[in-house]
């Protein structure tokens, strides 16, 4: 067996498209125009990149976006400062700070004076308790990315096994929260897993949809999955650089020996990361059309 591949560029682009006309509808219809704000703290080059990429997003989808590059040193009450701002602005019905901050910031403090109603990347205590009781407005954006993968790979999730290796705040314990819901797209029975487990492949085996965010270059191996398991790779590692320069990536799943034994299987790159980006897109949607009463 070799696995299909769960390609998230695909998918994430079918999804921009539906995003790209539901903006347009809702200029038309109510002359609502969402928009997003993103906050860079310091020079850090992966930071810049994606904020860039979120950046650009916006525009070609109709988002109206601002974005602010604030020096390394700026302080915290500075920053709070330009947050309570922006919780202002009705123009804005996103605020993304990205993270990681300077060392010298207080991130928690940051990212809770974010309105939980403009708190698109969803986690804010309030969010994060929405969607624990099974009511929320918006969903983390890489958990959110990683349901959408396996409802759009016709993966069946009702019912599964699904195995989660990673317990953080960001994917691990959002996306087990999510699949156990009892709604569409979820009622699964699930499993965390994480660095105190005693017997992780006793576990991983056991899943009919496993899902890896360890942390770990191939911590998955083949003989730590069944047959026809469906694999969701969250982790992106740099193991080296080609002579050019490149950088060499890999996951957290073993992809060449696992491919051979999963139905389908997400590529690193190439599959949860391009998803998590489009899914803030949707969150900013979503925000926009609760401000304005029409969710």
């Amino acid at each position: 067996m070799t696995a299909q591949l769960i390609k998230g560029a695909e998918v994430a682009a079918h999804i921009r498209e539906e995003l790209k006309k539901g903006i347009a509808e809702l200029k038309a219809k109510h002359n609502v125009v969402p928009g997003l704000v993103t906050v860079l703290v310091g020079a850090d080059p992966a930071s810049q990149v994606y904020v860039g990429a979120k950046e650009k997003t916006s525009k070609e989808l109709g988002i109206y976006s601002e974005r602010y590059d604030l020096p390394e040193q700026t302080t915290q009450k500075e920053l709070i400062a330009l947050i309570d701002k922006l919780n202002k602005n009705p123009k804005i019905h996103g605020i993304l700070v990205q993270l990681p901050l300077p060392k010298h910031l207080n991130e928690g403090e940051v990212l809770y004076t974010i309105d939980p109603k403009k708190d698109v990347d969803g986690f804010h205590p309030v969010n994060v308790g929405k969607l624990m009781i099974g009511e929320p407005d918006y969903v983390p954006c890489t958990p959110a990315g990683i349901q959408q993968l396996l409802i759009r790979s016709g993966t069946k999730i009702e019912g599964a096994e699904v195995v989660v290796v990673g317990r953080s705040n960001i994917v691990g314990k959002p996306i087990a929260n999510i699949l156990l819901q009892k709604r569409d797209g979820a009622n699964a029975t699930v499993t965390v897993c994480h660095t105190r487990t005693r017997d992780m492949a006793f576990h991983t085996r056991r899943a009919d949809i496993l899902i890896v965010a360890a942390g770990k270059p191939k911590a998955i191996t083949a003989d730590m999955v069944k047959e026809g398991v469906v694999v969701i790779d969250v982790g992106v590692n740099e193991i080296g650089k080609t002579a050019e320069g490149k950088r060499i990536l890999c996951g957290d799943v073993d992809f060449d020996a696992v491919k051979e034994k999963a139905k389908a299987i997400t590529p690193v790159p190439g599959g949860v990361g391009p998803m998590t980006i489009t899914m803030l897109m949707m969150n900013t949607v979503r925000a926009a059309k609760l401000a304005a009463g029409i969710a």
